[in-house]
């Protein structure tokens, strides 16, 4: 047996290792499956203009994205597209949401639609900070 550093690893060990440990979480965890959730606005063209993206699981939606072209922002859009996707999640089952967001994007936005902060990482990933924020649906 050898430990060895890979300073550029195959993105084949990277997926290997995500794997095994998703199997090792699933054989244990409390819930049988993550469902994805996402909500997109299209311009006439059908080009994705503005979205969100996530997941469902148990009781909790997570939100990995919200984005808006810069068009567009200003004008409640991101708002909707929140709203929409707690919707959904509710409708899911979901009564709780985790997301985090850097100290350059949105923790203003998140806290105007209830969420709180729970957890700052600060120093991340040099000089900024990364905010861990949760809502009651």
């Amino acid at each position: 047996m050898s430990i060895e550093v890979l300073e550029q690893p195959d993105q084949a060990l990277i997926e290997l290792l995500d794997m095994k440990i998703a199997e090792f979480n699933w054989a244990n965890w409390e819930v049988n499956e993550r469902l994805p959730i996402a909500v997109q606005i299209k311009d006439d063209k059908g080009e994705v203009i503005a979205g969100a993206a996530g997941r469902t699981f148990g009781n909790w939606l997570q939100i990995n994205t919200l984005w808006v072209s810069e068009s567009l922002r200003g004008q409640q859009i991101g708002s909707k597209i929140l709203q929409a996707i707690e919707l959904a999640a509710k409708k899911r089952g979901c009564v709780n949401c985790l997301l985090d967001t850097l100290n350059f994007q949105a923790m203003p936005f998140y806290k105007k639609h209830g969420y709180q902060v729970q957890w700052i990482q600060e120093n991340y990933p040099k000089t900024g900070c990364k905010y861990y924020m949760v809502k009651q649906l």
